[in-house]
């Protein structure tokens, strides 16, 4: 656990960097395509540091990872042919028949598959990738995109506003406790993501 709360550590540190913003907008772009960790711990940190303007952070956070979520689509529908060994092999959640399951749904209900992985732990960039491999409309997609990841990320900034500086205290007092309970929360949504597709 001591590497995690380094890296807690670390993450906080942006909060005080002038390019701390930045990060969080890359990292979400990053996450919905490609990136295994959550833009979520630097939203955090970010909040926690300068909580009058978390909801800034949620917007940056939101746009870059819609954005992000749209290069997954890119990826699916331009790329897949070239790179699909790559996330089979690399990025966790990607497996060749939750990803075949994940395909085949999304003539039924491909705006509510896009909603909810973009609101839970379900991972949202073996989503996005689908959608483009399927072809799914666009529009929907990143219309599902905004209102999912955008609810997600402001309601993580909107506690952190209401709650900041004792969602700090209790955050650092309790930080193995709540590590495990991301780490299960994260597990739980690939197990998700196999039964549920």
């Amino acid at each position: 656990m001591g590497w995690l709360k380094r890296l807690y550590d670390w993450m906080l540190t942006w909060a005080d960097r002038p390019g701390g913003p930045i990060a969080l907008l890359v990292l979400a772009f990053a996450e919905s395509s490609v990136f295994p960790i959550p833009p979520d711990v630097l939203l955090i940190a970010l909040c926690l540091s300068a909580s009058q303007r978390a909801f800034w952070f949620a917007t940056l956070c939101t746009l870059g990872s819609t954005l992000g979520g749209m290069a997954g689509y890119a990826i699916g529908m331009f790329l897949w042919a070239m790179v699909s060994d790559l996330f089979f092999k690399y990025v966790p959640g990607f497996t060749p028949e939750v990803f075949q399951r994940v395909c085949a749904q999304y003539e039924l209900y491909s705006f509510w598959i896009v909603f909810t992985a973009a609101f839970t732990p379900i991972p949202y960039k073996v989503i996005t990738i689908s959608a483009g491999v399927t072809r799914i409309s666009f529009l929907p997609f990143v219309v599902a995109s905004v209102i999912g990841r955008g609810a997600r990320f402001y309601l993580v900034a909107g506690l952190l506003w209401k709650f900041g500086p004792p969602m700090k205290e209790f955050i650092e007092k309790y930080f193995e406790l709540l590590t495990i309970l991301v780490t299960i929360i994260g597990i739980l949504g690939f197990v998700a993501l196999k039964y549920l597709f």
